[in-house]
């Protein structure tokens, strides 16, 4: 007798099989499998606009079909258990455990789609979680220091709200730390107050009368209530101080905290430094950035390092639907890295590109270098700073053209090739830069007039409702098209500075390949989208093809550029490293032609 093996589920039944041997523990195991549906279609608009809802639109859709063949094995399982168990008793058939039985168990609604290699993960705060989370932090190591409040918050400031150095340095020597963080060893625990003293005179206004307010902290320098809100305001609104405002004497470095602040200026300054604080409390975390939208009140938490932004760019998107960089916090710029968009912006903004266009239309005298450019027709120039006579053509002495002296025919000579070759690499240089700055401009200029399309777009929603008696729901396949368009637009445009600082090879003609099929499918699906509105009833399936395409193809071509940043090493154009052992290593990145610093 042939012992085998059947792999199942950890499920009831099945365990029952697999101890007992008698048709009667059988009858716990199901009779037939589950009839399993087939997908749905997506033929509805409210399909169609689930879909669309999604971060992406070109996720993968394929959950539902793997859970099913997931049930449908698990089924064909538990009937050849039942099969084995009945026909042969008495035989030695072991069952082994699937280890992993959550494939079978899921429900739809707990499987979520796999992580893109482009994305991150992050979370949104609004002003008032951010409070809470300082407060929460605050109590905690003043509970742990045995320290007010107060005094803990100035400390955490001063340590940037690493609250594991500030308790070790507090722990090995507290009277350092209270003195570098402003506050003194000598702190005290009672509530800050106004007091009128007799005989007080204000080292600051020299005011001395009568029943004068007056403020001091434990420090001991004590100022009338009325300069020290004039002090408070100028820093608070001047200088937008809030964290470390010192005291006013002179050469004290004492922290004023926010109880005495409260005590001394108004409830217009009081919010100002309060919302000073928490602008304070966001930069000093490396894992919080304020969102960079216009009037945007919120903050972005993101686990991405400054070290790795050279092997992901982390898009992140705020509550106020603006997405952006958490690295650099410009627009988001997926696929290109953090250094390529700063290097490829200063390229673009600054004076390099003159440089290369003097550099193409002008020569420079052979003699003393000075840039000449030519005014006539004659070859024979003469430079007028050192007096230089020189042929246009060839670069070389003009002395050593004999007779032919204005039909040069002395490209072969040597005088001339270095200067040739110069001029022949500001040409080349600057074809290539143009060419890709060329598409570049123009996916943003596209994307600009899409963008003003957007904006008229529900009045041709409502155009098309009213010509075609569709409901609302059903043209909002129009608002979808005008999102893909944006963001491929985005994505395109960044594309093509990507491309210009890569090394020519195998994977950057992949990687063209993909650019070329996405913008091929957003010049279709703009076409499409400009048409009048008495047409584009007609064009809707279409139209949700196009959009639902064009999204796939962006995933694709973000998904494999940001696994090649992520598991490769990035190395700029060299031929030492591909005889290196690590060369199939090596190869897997991005090759580019400057270093990503």
């Amino acid at each position: 007798m042939v012992n085998y093996a059947i792999a199942k589920p950890k499920t009831k039944a099945n365990k029952t099989a697999h101890n007992a041997n008698t048709a009667k523990e059988d009858t716990d195991l199901p009779a037939t499998p589950q009839t399993l549906s087939p997908t749905k279609p997506m033929d509805s608009d409210d399909d169609f606009n689930s879909v669309m809802s999604s971060e992406e639109l070109g996720e993968d859709m394929d959950s539902s079909v793997d859970l099913g063949a997931g049930r449908l094995k698990l089924a064909c399982h538990a009937d050849l258990v039942a099969c084995t168990a009945n026909s042969q008793p008495d035989s030695d058939v072991e069952l082994e455990d699937v280890e992993d039985e959550s494939a079978f168990d899921a429900h739809p609604k707990d499987l979520k789609p796999a992580k893109k290699a482009y994305e991150v993960d992050f979370n949104v705060y609004s002003p008032e979680d951010i409070q809470a989370q300082q407060d929460r932090q605050v109590a905690e190591v003043a509970t742990l220091l045995e320290q007010p409040t107060e005094q803990t918050a100035i400390l955490l400031r001063f340590m940037r709200w690493n609250k594991e150095r500030l308790i070790e340095q507090y722990m090995d020597n507290q009277e350092e730390v209270l003195d570098k963080a402003g506050l003194g060893a000598d702190m005290s625990s009672n509530p800050p107050r106004l007091e009128a003293i007799d005989g007080f005179m204000c080292d600051i206004c020299c005011e001395e009368e009568p029943g004068l307010q007056s403020f001091a902290m434990n420090c001991g320098h004590r100022f009338c209530v009325d300069c020290y809100r004039q002090y408070l305001a100028q820093k608070i609104k001047e200088e937008g101080e809030a964290a470390r405002i010192k005291c006013p004497g002179d050469g004290c470095n004492k922290i004023i905290d926010a109880r005495s602040l409260d005590l001394l200026v108004t409830s217009d300054l009081t919010d100002r430094y309060h919302e000073l604080l928490m602008r304070t409390y966001v930069d000093d975390k490396e894992n919080l950035k304020w969102c960079p939208a216009p009037n945007c009140v919120y903050a972005v938490e993101c686990g991405v390092k400054r070290r790795d932004l050279n092997k992901i760019v982390p898009t992140v998107h705020c509550q106020c639907k603006h997405a952006f960089c958490f690295g650099c916090t410009l627009i988001d710029h997926q696929p290109c890295p953090c250094s390529l968009v700063r290097k490829w912006l200063k390229k673009c903004e600054d004076d390099s590109e003159t440089a290369n266009w003097i550099s193409a239309n002008t020569k420079e005298c052979p003699k003393c270098q000075s840039t000449i450019e030519k005014n006539g027709g004659c070859n024979h120039m003469t430079c007028r700073k050192c007096r230089h006579e020189f042929c246009w053509m060839c670069m070389g002495l003009w002395s050593e053209h004999g007779t032919s002296w204005y039909n040069c025919n002395r490209f072969e000579e040597k005088s001339g090739t270095d200067a040739r070759d110069a001029q022949a690499l500001s040409r080349k240089s600057l074809e290539r830069y143009l060419h890709y700055y060329n598409r570049y401009a123009n996916h943003e200029q596209s994307a600009k007039l899409d963008k003003d399309i957007f904006h008229k777009t529900e009045k041709k929603m409502q155009l098309l409702q009213s010509s075609s008696g569709m409901s609302w729901i059903e043209v909002q396949f129009l608002e979808a098209a005008s999102h893909a368009l944006q963001q491929c637009r985005q994505t395109l445009k960044w594309t093509y500075a990507f491309a210009y600082y890569l090394a020519r090879n195998n994977q950057t003609e992949i990687f063209e390949d993909n650019q070329k099929d996405l913008e091929m499918a957003v010049e279709n699906l703009s076409e499409m989208f400009e048409k009048n509105t008495d047409q584009l009833s007609g064009l809707k399936v279409d139209m949700m093809d196009k959009t639902s395409y064009c999204m796939r193809r962006r995933v694709i071509l973000l998904d494999d550029t940001a696994q090649r940043l992520r598991d490769g090493k990035h190395l700029p154009p060299s031929t030492s490293w591909r005889n290196s052992p690590y060369a199939d290593i090596l190869a897997g990145g991005w090759e580019f032609n400057v270093g990503l610093d």
